[in-house]
């Protein structure tokens, strides 16, 4: 008798799903984007427990459209969420990409009452002679001076501005490149410092931040790293694109926030790191 009842049980929670993911997608079509936007963030957020009361929050801006429309995020949900946050927000300057327009960021964040400031780094003048500038190397430095900064100046989390598709795509890299089955957790505790990284976006495809960006009117202003167009992630995007469009039932949007929920739910939750 248990077992049938727990039969059930898993029969009926995914029939529940299947419904629910049917209803989301049609408020979707009908919904205002930067709607959306903020309401997938809070689902994130509540579901994951990603921010309590009285987290001190340091976001990562690097003038691009996924950290300016996380910022923009985390500000406008305030109301929402109905407890106390503190925001902050770190850009990290380097010595190979003057194209940020920062005045515009200070300004943008200013407007959105999240205090700012702008970190020197040498990520190239730190490569060694027989090293060559990579994606991986930098992300290494600005990510240890983001921790350096965050617990200097008492947060105890950092936002990060990765979403739906950077963390399938990570997962399918490190699947086909390494053998490994690891992508970025949506939260992360770190054993060495007294701060969290969590990622709040892990809900909104590409495609919806651009357009929400592009309404908010932040998306012309964006920087873009140059070092940073010709990856392996572009060859695994085009598969994960082609793999999607051949499936007509369901929306982009709904087969990759599956793909997340699978993540997320076996007996290893891949986006959670203690």
């Amino acid at each position: 008798m248990a077992k049938k009842i727990f039969v059930f049980s898993r029969y009926t929670k995914r029939f529940i799903n299947y419904i629910l993911l049917i209803i989301m997608s049609r408020f979707l079509k009908n919904t205002d984007i930067t709607e959306i936007v903020k309401k997938f963030v809070i689902k994130t957020i509540m579901e994951r427990s990603l921010i309590v009361p009285k987290d001190r929050i340091l976001i990562a801006v690097s003038g691009g459209k996924d950290s300016s429309l996380l910022a923009w995020t985390l500000s406008a949900i305030r109301p929402a969420l109905k407890f106390d946050y503190t925001l902050s927000a770190l850009h990290i300057s380097t010595d190979f990409c003057a194209c940020c327009k920062k005045n515009e960021l200070s300004n943008r964040l200013n407007d959105w009452e999240i205090p700012f400031t702008d970190l020197f780094v040498p990520v190239i003048g730190r490569l060694k002679d027989n090293e060559k500038m990579n994606c991986y190397w930098c992300s290494t430095q600005r990510r240890m001076e983001l921790i350096k900064y965050a617990v200097e100046n008492n947060f105890n989390k950092i936002a990060l501005g990765h979403h739906l598709d950077d963390i399938i795509e990570t997962f399918f890299m490190n699947l086909f490149q390494k053998g490994t089955l690891l992508t970025m957790p949506i939260s992360l505790k770190y054993r060495k410092f007294p701060i969290d990284l969590i990622r709040p976006l892990a809900l909104l495809e590409e495609k919806q931040i651009i357009e929400c960006a592009a309404k908010l009117n932040i998306l012309k202003n964006v920087c873009t790293c140059p070092y940073g167009q010709n990856s392996n992630r572009r060859s695994i995007r085009h598969k994960i694109a082609d793999f999607v469009s051949n499936e007509k039932k369901d929306s982009s949007g709904d087969i990759k926030r599956r793909i997340l929920k699978a993540l997320g739910e076996g007996q290893i939750d891949f986006l959670t790191e203690k």
